[in-house]
């Protein structure tokens, strides 16, 4: 592929890439204008279906998790295709405030970067495609894909790929802002919302009795002394704590977000396995708990040696970038953990994802697409 990809960027008439580039820019902010919190990305998949259409794809369609899916056919369509997917929502609610502001070379806008710059990528494709005369060999199913954020979940990708898996050999998976990077490799993620509840009372009358805030805090004092192994590596995280009734009274309930990810299975386990263990040594008289899994993303592993990512790093080398491989959460967890190649690339770089000064540098877009479109071209291929 390292070959193919060189004799495609030689061959490749890259002059009108500009103007691709300024259109890839224009649709992501006003991708980014459309609310799409996770769970709620219908209207973003509506947009997308629209330029899916106009761009001339054939069979769009929104499923009932608002994936939006379209074909881009290849010539030669007896062959297994690729996908090219990219989610559509972002960790802002319904009411953030979506003001863009332009700084010199960069633009300032939440969920700019993730990920609507990398769902503008995905539509560039077609669009560059058609601009420049290019048919790709194998077809081509784009995806945008939904509940990839939080307690989504990668459920957009998981139904996306069940659908596709027996048409598509290899997947290109777009995070905005991973320009350089390429994630080759899918860490385990499990998420459990753990819930204290107790009789409660009044903090003066009942002074004495098991409050479920104190429960949480304690669970959560002892989650903060594990110390989880290096290598593999392993983390966790309490994102949130919530719960009680008032200031004055014995909490009735409360409850603690954990996080916790590894690049090992057996390692992520363990650590859940000791958190469950003080879980059970706090509950007793009249203290209960219950656990809940709200997160259980796949773990999955590509050689470095596999084609794949070997022409993901040679395409990043024809736009003079030393490519570095990552591991990390994506959709491409999902494809990864059921034996199916699968890469992460970025259209760009930037920084402040998930905050609301969230930006994106446009001066790499260009080198960002002409990195995928050689990629892209040179995973269809018969070869």
């Amino acid at each position: 592929m390292q070959h193919l990809i060189q004799s495609l960027d030689q061959s490749l008439n890259w002059q009108k890439l500009p103007d691709i580039r300024d259109w890839t820019i224009e649709q992501a902010l006003a991708i980014q204008q459309i609310a799409a919190p996770t769970f709620h990305e219908r209207p973003r998949a509506e947009y997308v279906a629209q330029v899916y259409e106009s761009l001339g794809l054939e069979q769009v369609h929104i499923d009932e998790l608002f994936n939006v899916s379209g074909l881009l056919r290849g010539s030669a369509s007896d062959l297994t295709g690729v996908m090219l997917s990219a989610h559509t929502d972002t960790i802002f609610s319904s009411e953030t405030d979506l003001t863009i502001r332009r700084q010199n070379e960069c633009i300032f806008a939440p969920g700019l970067g993730d990920n609507s710059i990398g769902v503008a990528g995905l539509l560039a494709m077609p669009y560059a495609f058609q601009r420049m005369n290019i048919q790709p060999e194998r077809d081509l199913w784009l995806v945008a894909t939904s509940r990839e954020e939080g307690l989504g979940d990668l459920g957009g990708m998981r139904a996306a790929f069940n659908a596709l898996k027996r048409r598509i050999h290899y997947i290109i998976n777009l995070e905005g802002l991973a320009f350089g990077h390429i994630y080759h490799a899918g860490i385990a993620v499990r998420r459990l919302h753990v819930t204290a509840t107790t009789p409660g009372g009044h903090s003066w009358l009942h002074f004495g009795r098991p409050s479920a805030t104190h429960a949480i805090v304690q669970l959560g004092a002892h989650i903060t002394e594990i110390q989880p192994t290096q290598s593999p590596r392993t983390t966790y995280n309490i994102g949130m704590i919530e719960g009680g009734e008032a200031i004055n009274a014995i909490a009735s309930q409360a409850s603690l977000w954990l996080d916790m990810r590894s690049e090992d299975r057996a390692s992520l386990e363990a650590l859940e396995a000791q958190v469950r263990k003080h879980i059970t040594a706090l509950s007793k008289g009249e203290i209960a708990f219950t656990i809940q899994i709200v997160g259980d993303r796949p773990a999955g592993h590509l050689d470095p040696n596999h084609p794949l990512v070997q022409g993901a790093l040679a395409a990043l080398a024809q736009v003079g970038v030393r490519g570095t491989l990552e591991t990390g959460s994506t959709d491409g967890n999902v494809p990864l953990s059921e034996g199916c190649p699968a890469v992460t690339v970025g259209i760009t770089r930037g920084g402040n994802a998930h905050r609301l000064d969230e930006y994106i540098d446009t001066a790499p877009v260009l080198d960002g697409l002409r990195q995928l479109m050689l990629l892209t071209l040179a995973a269809a291929s018969r070869g």
